[in-house]
């Protein structure tokens, strides 16, 4: 018996499986006209009455159709009779289900391709090409949802054991990004710094996937901004222990002998990609992604995007009549899906505006082009430099937006910078309270006795 007739029999003698099922099947996963038919005829039968039909339900149905021929009338027919001989043969529903979501999976991609083709031929006259990504992206995010929800009282256990469960995290090697995450960066989210240019953006991304790498992890590195060699010369200052200046200089032989030490320490690898500026969307990052499963048996377990404002949307056209805060909004919404599709965290940064650039406290709305961004983001900080912070070889942070804890809780704090090596390290906070809160004015009383909001300042030889 083929699956489709597998399916067929279930949805009438299985109403566990036709509960389950009926939501995600549609009409054209169904190529045989008789196929179709009947799974019309079922899926009308049920929404009607709220039950499954009997055969001989269905035989009545299909003789009152209007547009069969008597051939496919009497082939209906006997379709029927050959399920009703099967009707004690039980397939486990799980089972079933599963491959069902599979069958599902495999035509909505299979239609998705020929839709896609006939957008190309320029024989759908609804959608032009803009739209191929969508209709493929969609195809892709078929999935079977049976969840009912959480039952508050009956799934207390679960989620005790929820509570208590050892989150999968990425550990940065600073101490305070991990105070700030407790312990790292979860899967499945989207991790943004907010700085000016030449703060230290593409620094801090590059520092945090060289930690990755030696900790053991796999990491592609995604630069739409910089060449991939440039990217790997400010990695390879920060791993070798070298100042990039020196890297020209460094003999051969003892490069050589810095990457062997560096290949003992970690199996971890690092991928660097790179795409020309607003040019690649998550359509492309899918792609590179299965290619480097196929071809080198990589998968990475986080990914940095250098930088976000610079990629492309999968779902807004480019050059669409849109404003800027629909765009980014949507190149970040497409980013996250992306770090929830593939279980990792992503990385990535985005520019402040004209008045943030200057601004010793920068906030959320200092974010370049679009506050859906930060919306959108579960870890929003700022790199903040100034003339007094680059004598002490130091760079600011500042929390901006955390769901993984209290951003309250060192909402600011500071880190040493190496800039020649491409470094960030620890330092010792205390001492630091003069240049964290710089920026940061007493909040006066007002007349009700509640602290008032301070006018937000801007002070010369800040940058974020």
């Amino acid at each position: 018996m083929k699956l489709e007739q597998t399916i067929l029999k279930n949805l009438i003698y299985n109403e566990e499986y036709l509960r389950k099922v009926l939501p995600f099947l549609k009409s054209e996963y169904f190529t045989d006209r008789t196929d179709k038919t009947l799974y019309h005829e079922i899926a009308s039968f049920t929404e009607t009455y709220n039950s499954s039909p009997t055969i001989e339900a269905l035989v009545l149905a299909v003789k009152e159709r209007r547009n069969l021929t008597d051939d496919e009338v009497e082939k209906c027919e006997t379709y029927l009779q050959e399920i009703a001989k099967t009707k004690d043969e039980e397939s486990k529903v799980q089972w079933l289900t599963d491959k069902t979501e599979q069958f599902c999976q495999e035509k909505a991609i299979y239609n998705a391709v020929l839709g896609a083709i006939s957008i190309l031929d320029g024989k759908d006259k609804t959608q032009d090409k803009g739209a191929i990504p969508k209709v493929l992206s969609d195809a892709l995010a078929v999935s079977f949802d049976n969840s009912v929800g959480h039952d508050y009282l009956e799934n207390s256990e679960e989620r005790y054991e929820f509570y208590h469960r050892k989150e999968e995290r990425i550990p940065f090697d600073l101490d305070f990004f991990n105070k700030i995450t407790k312990g790292g960066l979860p899967t499945k989210t989207l991790n943004i710094a907010l700085a000016g240019t030449g703060v230290g953006k593409s620094l801090f991304m590059c520092h945090v996937a060289a930690g990755c790498m030696v900790q053991g992890k796999n990491v592609l590195y995604i630069t739409l901004e910089m060449a991939e060699e440039k990217i790997a010369e400010r990695i390879d200052a920060n791993l070798l222990n070298v100042t990039v200046d020196d890297l020209v200089n460094l003999p051969k032989e003892m490069y050589d002998k810095k990457i062997a030490k560096l290949r003992e320490k970690t199996v971890g690898k690092l991928i660097i990609k790179e795409y020309p500026t607003a040019s690649a969307s998550t359509t492309h990052f899918r792609t590179l992604l299965n290619e480097l499963n196929l071809k080198k048996s990589f998968v990475p377990d986080i990914i940095f995007i250098d930088y976000l404002n610079i990629c492309c949307s999968a779902r807004v056209k480019a050059g669409a009549n849109v404003n800027s805060y629909t765009y980014v909004k949507a190149i970040a919404e497409e980013l996250r899906g992306l770090a929830v599709e593939y279980g990792v965290p992503i990385v990535s940064a985005t520019q402040t505006t004209r008045s943030g650039f200057t601004s010793s406290d920068p906030g959320l709305e200092d974010t370049s082009e679009s506050f859906g961004l930060p919306a959108t983001a579960d870890l929003m900080f700022a790199l903040i430099s100034s003339e007094e912070l680059e004598e002490l070889g130091q760079i600011m942070v500042k929390q901006l937006k955390n769901r993984y804890s209290d951003p309250t809780m060192y909402k600011r704090f500071t880190l040493g910078i190496d800039r020649a090596k491409m470094r960030l390290y620890d330092v010792d906070q205390s001492g630091q309270n003069g240049i964290t809160d710089s920026g940061q004015p007493d909040k006066p009383l007002n007349t009700f006795g509640n602290r008032e909001k301070p006018q937000k300042k801007s002070f010369d030889g800040f940058k974020v």
